[in-house]
């Protein structure tokens, strides 16, 4: 073999192992780059099932289960009952109850006995008379809210509040409750038997209260208040006063107290609602009377009070239920009216009581056919049905976790079911349309997730916060759209290159900002200085605009040889005086515009002529710095499909004598037109995913407004500010969760529209 043919077959050797390494190195990226492609879609929808899993509990519903029935006349202690008797006033058990554990149940005699049951047997664990009665006989009872509260009317005229409490102790792992109870003084009210009553006692002001309807027809209030005695010394004032003449003989079948001893209200056989305004003790106010049933031979068959004591809960003979509260009104002579705002799923027979929960906005109702419905008042939905099998249901308890119910039919029989309803504040209307609140005149779409008070009905729209994100996207938009692409065309069609190799790169380096920087310095810095030249900012552009056209017609005119001095592009810096020039003018007309126009004082102007509040941290804060954080992306994607036009069309359009303005907008814009169309989405996708800006810049304020000068609330600004406090797995916790799969499909609805157009575009300027 010649050294010639060993030379080339080592050339042969040398490429065939640099081909092989080649295929190696392409091989091994071939494998990165699918495997992180790979990676990143399994992530994202990983991340997907994940926002999932949280949110699907919201739409679960309610489950029940019958833990427990037992007949209550088996045990010996009352067996001697008689439970056939049709009149329910002889019904031997006055309220029964339940702890929060639903270990240990409890019933009241019309003796006067307190009997602790276990609801797993119904064996009887402990009995304690109510020494107090004495000797009185139990006509009537009233249940507080807290469901810790129990009040018995008595034959002789009395009411005899008490208290349950449960000790819970531990003996190795094993949990043991001692029920205990404590029995108040008696609160005299009447010489008659009290067939109706409504007893509270107020924490906060100390005194009680009492209502009630004795068997000689008479409405009666009374109450205990607290003398104003720094010393203490001085015994409670007791107050009465007769309220038969305002029921004008009507039969009073309901009666309600709220806790704060302010309001008392009274249904009738007639199906009438009266209500008292008893904020002064010593002189109740009668207010009004409503017609609250159908017709008049419908009686009111049921009172209570949500969770609160501002919504009262209405049951009727027909069936109905109800849910009313007081409403502003100007016609009204008090400001506001008693309003039906929600009518619920109704029974098919007479309802015999309401409940409400001590938890939530929840409560349940029963009626003689054997049926306990469970419903959620906000939402004004039933969720859930309970069947005893027939027999009317005679008393009914809430448990305090309102994860249970206790109830007991006309045939002695006691049910115990277990309630699992976690997120009772969650439905599609509840989520997404408009609700009827406590409080508003009308329906609305608000977000509220928290309150002051345990009573705080929660308002968990997402609609609002929707309406933020699109807002601020779209006043986003309109600032950094216009600025970015006529930039970018600048940049791309008339300067010089090498201006452009600058001014590129620079544009470029904006993006690196953070947004918590560009959040903070136009919450703090930015928003008091346009606060103090709105009228200078509306001027800006039409003085500018003005200026640029006088520039450019004076320009026009300037001889060649002047215009010769200049690099091709690099004239357009000639504006930049005449931009500093227009805005040193606004601001110097600033002041003179608004006291000529605004009457000296702008945001005065806005209120009064055109409803408009000005907040310092509003939409066009948010528009100018979330604008400035999308314009390095617009550009930079508008200016590299720009310069991608091939220079042939370019050169032919100039060769067939159109100018470079014309070549611009209608050769080289078309052709890039689904570039620039896929760089605004993705802006635009920026900008719906921001946080940092829209939290700082903004008073985050959830409202359904358009008005620049409000601000909003944005999806993904609300979960930064939200997730920190919501309890895990609670109902806030899984809406937050909610609202992320929200703010992923606008993402994914955004991007998906966006590259169905740009095909279309490619396809229609492809040919060009």
């Amino acid at each position: 073999m010649t050294s010639q043919s060993r030379l080339k077959k080592k050339d042969n050797e040398r490429a065939s192992s640099g081909l092989k390494r080649r295929k190696f190195v392409d091989f091994i990226a071939t494998g990165v780059v699918t495997t992180g492609g790979i990676g990143i879609i399994l992530s994202i929808l990983a991340i997907l099932v994940f926002i999932g899993i949280e949110t699907v509990p919201l739409f679960q519903g309610v489950k029940s289960e019958l833990a427990s029935s037992f007949i209550i006349k088996e045990s010996p202690q009352l067996s001697s009952y008689s439970l056939d008797s049709p009149d329910s006033a002889s019904f031997p058990f006055v309220v029964t109850g339940v702890e929060e554990y639903r270990e240990i149940g409890f019933i009241v005699t019309r003796e006067g006995t307190v009997t602790f049951l276990s609801l797993k047997d119904g064996k009887t664990i402990k009995q304690i008379p109510l020494t107090e009665l004495n000797g009185g006989k139990i006509t009537s009872s009233f249940v507080s809210v807290n469901n810790k509260l129990y009040s018995f009317g008595t034959s002789d005229g009395s009411i005899l509040p008490v208290r349950t409490n449960y000790k819970v102790d531990f003996v190795g792992d094993k949990r043991v409750i001692t029920p205990e109870i404590l029995q108040g003084d008696l609160f005299k009210v009447s010489d008659s038997p009290l067939i109706k009553i409504a007893y509270e006692e107020s924490e906060e002001e100390g005194g009680s209260a009492a209502a009630a309807y004795t068997a000689s027809g008479e409405l009666l209030f009374a109450a205990l208040v607290e003398p104003e005695d720094d010393f203490g010394d001085s015994e409670p004032e007791r107050l009465t006063h007769n309220l038969t003449q305002e029921i004008h003989g009507n039969t009073v079948t309901a009666i309600e107290l709220d806790q704060s001893l302010e309001n008392l209200f009274v249904g009738t056989q007639n199906g009438k609602i009266y209500h008292w305004d008893l904020s002064d003790k010593e002189s109740p106010e009668f207010l009004r009377a409503i017609d609250a049933t159908e017709s008049a031979d419908t009686a009111i068959t049921a009172l209570a009070f949500l969770l609160g004591d501002r919504s009262l809960l209405v049951g009727d003979e027909a069936g109905d239920v109800s849910v009313w509260f007081e409403v502003a009104d100007k016609s009204s002579p008090t400001g506001d009216i008693l309003t039906r705002v929600h009518q619920l799923s109704p029974f098919e027979l007479p309802v015999t009581n309401i409940t409400a929960s001590a938890r939530d906005r929840g409560f349940i109702a029963s009626d003689k056919g054997g049926n306990i419905n469970l419903y959620y008042a906000t939402s004004a939905q039933k969720l859930k049905e309970l069947n005893t099998g027939g027999s009317s249901i005679e008393k009914l308890a809430f448990a305090p976790k309102a994860n249970g119910v206790v109830a007991i039919d006309r045939e002695g029989k006691m049910y115990n079911w277990g309630i699992e309803n976690p997120h009772p504040e969650t439905n599609l209307k509840m989520l997404f349309g408009k609700v009827w609140y406590e409080g508003y005149q009308k329906p609305e779409y608000v977000w509220q997730s928290t309150g002051g008070t345990d009573e705080f009905e929660p308002k968990l729209s997402l609609t609002p916060l929707a309406f933020g994100t699109l807002k601020g996207a779209l006043y986003a938009l309109l600032f950094a759209i216009p600025i970015s692409i006529f930039g970018a065309i600048c940049v791309s069609q008339f300067m010089h290159p090498s201006l452009r190799n600058t001014i590129k790169p620079v544009i470029e380096t904006m993006a690196a900002l953070p947004s918590v920087v560009l959040g903070f310095l136009a919450g703090l810095w930015l928003a008091p200085i346009i606060e103090r030249i709105i009228p200078a900012v509306f001027t800006l552009p039409i003085v500018l605009t003005i200026f640029t056209l006088i520039s450019v017609f004076i320009w026009h005119y300037v001889p060649r040889g002047i215009k010769g001095r200049f690099k091709t592009g690099s004239e357009l810096f000639l504006l930049l005086p005449v931009i500093i020039l227009g805005i040193l003018i606004s601001l110097w007309l600033n002041q003179p515009i608004e006291n000529a126009i605004f009457g000296g004082d702008y945001k005065e102007w806005f209120y009064t002529v055109l409803g408009l509040q000005y907040d310092q941290r509003n939409s066009l804060i948010v528009g100018f710095a979330m604008g400035f954080a999308v314009i390095p992306i617009i550009f930079t994607i508008s200016e590299d499909a720009l310069s991608s036009v091939p220079k042939h069309m370019t050169a032919g359009s100039l060769a067939l004598g159109a100018n470079r303005w014309q070549t611009a907008m209608r050769v080289v814009l078309p052709t890039a037109s689904p570039g620039i169309f896929s760089a605004v989405m993705i802006g635009l996708g920026r900008a719906i995913g921001e946080t940092m800006i829209v939290l700082m810049a903004t008073g985050n304020t959830p409202i359904l407004d358009w008005s620049l000068f409000n601000g909003f609330r944005a999806l993904s600004a609300n979960i930064a500010v939200e997730i920190p406090e919501a309890p895990q797995g609670g109902t806030l916790y899984r809406v937050l969760f909610l609202a992320a799969l929200l703010l992923f499909f606008f993402t994914f609805f955004i991007n998906t529209i966006a590259e169905i157009v740009r095909h279309r575009l490619r396809k229609k300027y492809g040919q060009l």
